[in-house]
């Protein structure tokens, strides 16, 4: 009698706790599935893959970011390529250099903020290029994150002579 009772009660707690969730209200929020775009094509673009990069200059990295909803942030990995490793996302493929070790190896990662409620968005990021890193084949890779946490990479192969 007693478990007839508890297996009662245990049942009716159920059946109330599922009224209770079905009788609450959809969130009407759009979900955002899609992922954020990096477009290196437009004209003012730097650098496009197989750029040729000076040691002691400044250059200023430009692509246009962009998301269907809201963009989030964006970050900067350029390392040494003198094994001839690849992870390069474009299709043509540059004038490599023989395979070397690294002596002195330039190695930059650094992520930036993008404005709050902001889809679209034109980079003028400036990176010096120290003088006396080892000359070679580097990836420029651009990782973008939007606000629901979706990312694009987009690695380019570049030169720093």
């Amino acid at each position: 009698m007693r478990n007839q009772n508890f297996s009662k009660t245990l049942i009716g707690c159920g059946l109330l706790g599922l009224m209770s969730l079905s009788g609450c209200t959809k969130d009407d929020k759009e979900i955002d599935t899609e992922y954020p775009t990096i477009d290196v094509t437009h004209a003012d673009a730097f650098p496009k893959q197989c750029s040729v990069l000076t040691r002691g200059e400044t250059i200023v990295f430009k692509a246009l970011l962009k998301d269907n909803m809201q963009l989030g942030s964006y970050s900067i990995d350029i390392h040494h390529n003198f094994d001839h490793h690849s992870h390069s996302t474009e299709v043509n493929s540059c004038e490599m250099d023989p395979i070397k070790g690294p002596v002195n190896p330039f190695l930059y990662i650094k992520s930036f903020p993008i404005p709050d409620k902001v889809s679209s968005y034109q980079t003028n990021t400036e990176i010096s290029i120290p003088g006396d890193i080892d000359p070679g084949d580097y990836h420029f890779m651009i990782m973008l994150t939007d606000a629901a946490g979706w990312q694009t990479i987009k690695g380019l192969s570049i030169k720093i002579k």
